[in-house]
């Protein structure tokens, strides 16, 4: 069956007459088996309609830790930096993450491609560590990551919820 009709055999439904059957009738007869059948019972059973889904699944990698200093360049301070919580919106843009990583508990850490690093806690009853390899999501209509909206998968099959969004602001030592 040629690419064309193809797409067009499902359109051929929609239309009464003779149109969808003189489709059939111009193929060759080894594939006319598979489409006269739809047809047939398309026409018995009065159905009008066709559709067609779309389902987009958008997965999100771990973030590469950063590499460990050598012993002799530690400082004598605290080791790494500190970060402070600050509040923001519910809603995040999916095409802004750059990564994940597991934060502990029931949190994880989110690194967005402007620089920015937001914590995002999960319900109660989920670990962070089962995100260890990062997660999907459905990416919904509005390419937005929502509080008390949207379900993250981890790839062992963990499906959670978010509850909360926090930017985390690095303050000097």
């Amino acid at each position: 069956m040629s690419f064309v009709s193809t797409l067009l055999a499902p359109l051929l439904l929609l239309f009464p007459g003779g149109a969808a059957d003189k489709a059939v009738r111009e193929e060759p007869a080894a594939e006319s088996l598979l489409i006269r059948p739809r047809i047939d019972v398309a026409r018995e059973e009065g159905w009008n309609q066709v559709r067609i889904e779309q389902r987009m699944t958008i997965r999100i990698t771990p973030h590469a830790a950063p590499m460990p200093s050598m012993l002799f360049d530690l400082p004598d301070r605290e080791v790494g930096p500190r970060f402070i919580e600050r509040k923001m919106g519910k809603c995040l843009a999916v095409s802004g993450i750059a990564g994940v990583q597991s934060g502990g508990g029931s949190r994880l850490i989110l690194f967005m491609r402007d620089r920015r690093i937001v914590s995002a806690n999960l319900e109660r009853a989920c670990r962070a560590r089962d995100f260890y390899s990062g997660f999907y999501l459905a990416r919904s209509e509005d390419g937005q990551l929502c509080v008390d909206r949207d379900a993250l998968q981890s790839r062992n099959g963990a499906n959670c919820r978010l509850t909360k969004f926090r930017q985390l602001i690095e303050v000097g030592g």
